[in-house]
């Protein structure tokens, strides 16, 4: 446990970079090329990528679900070595994510085989925390397919900011730094759809062990105040659930998608994803809290 913990708190970010270099040029890593476009609403800008070449993920996921149920493919298990990162912890690995949107996207999954629509646990926390410790940017989970999982091992997943982002610069940031300071749950009214939000900008200088327990009675925490049984063997609503620095947000979810446009956890930080220009202007139309409204719970004063 300590000479995987030395590894990663010194060398992370330089093994991301190695990596991606590497599985790039091997072709491991099969970026998705897209166009960007900001569409505003209710002065959030979200950020809105039009995908170039999303066939070639779908192509591959659809030959999973094409294969005989007693059979699951799982590209995690084995995961494919040219992805590979850095081992965080005996339970969990990094990756890089193979079918990226944005630079350096990575996977935090369980060694095991772990179902992605079980609770979140203090390992996947400490986990997190290693890649957050040292890597500032955006983390989330989406806790199943209707909260727009594409994957049933379980998996955790960071975006690192670019230089001159944090998370001061996400779309939702507009909304989020309205907020009164408070070390308890809070609802933003101006956001139209259920979710909590609360504070973690005094948590970051524990070591991961005390942050990923921190991080794990914050999650629950805010599950509870959405209504979630926390003694059920399992989540009993789909959600998603956004960290950074500064914050942890979990969202209530109904469904997949709304006019077949599909969201998951990074909807809810302003950035969407479209596969075809008459997607996008469909999103033009509906406007994307509407979408972000109709994919999750209705929004109740708590």
């Amino acid at each position: 446990m300590t000479e995987i913990s030395a590894v990663v708190s010194d060398a992370l970010w330089p093994l991301i970079q190695q990596t991606t270099r590497q599985a790039l040029a091997s072709g491991a890593l099969q970026s998705i090329a897209t166009q960007t476009h900001i569409l505003e609403d209710a002065e959030i800008p979200f950020v809105v990528r039009l995908v170039d070449s999303l066939a070639r993920k779908e192509k591959y996921q659809q030959a999973q679900r094409d294969r005989p149920p007693t059979q699951p493919d799982n590209p995690f298990l084995p995961y494919d070595e040219a992805l590979f990162v850095a081992d965080l912890s005996p339970t969990h690995v990094c990756l890089l994510n193979k079918f990226n949107v944005v630079d350096h996207h990575l996977l935090v999954i369980t060694r095991d085989y772990v179902s992605q629509q079980t609770w979140l646990t203090f390992d996947d926390f400490v986990a997190l925390a290693r890649c957050l410790q040292e890597i500032e940017g955006l983390a989330f989970f989406n806790s199943g397919p209707v909260a727009g999982a594409s994957q049933h091992h379980k998996h955790l997943q960071l975006i690192p900011f670019q230089q001159g982002e944090s998370a001061t610069t996400l779309p939702i940031a507009q909304v989020i730094s309205q907020r009164p300071t408070a070390a308890s749950p809070q609802t933003l009214l101006n956001l139209p759809f259920q979710h909590r939000i609360q504070s973690l900008e005094d948590a970051w200088s524990q070591d991961c062990d005390r942050l990923g327990s921190q991080l794990l009675k914050t999650y629950r925490r805010l599950l509870g105040e959405l209504g979630v049984n926390l003694a059920a063997p399992q989540p009993n609503h789909p959600y998603n659930l956004l960290v950074t620095h500064d914050w942890m947000m979990v969202i209530g979810r109904s469904q997949a998608s709304y006019a077949e446009i599909s969201v998951n956890s990074l909807g809810y930080a302003g950035w969407l994803l479209v596969k075809t220009p008459a997607e996008l202007e469909k999103l033009g139309r509906i406007g994307p809290l509407h979408l972000l409204a109709k994919v999750g719970l209705p929004l109740t004063k708590h």
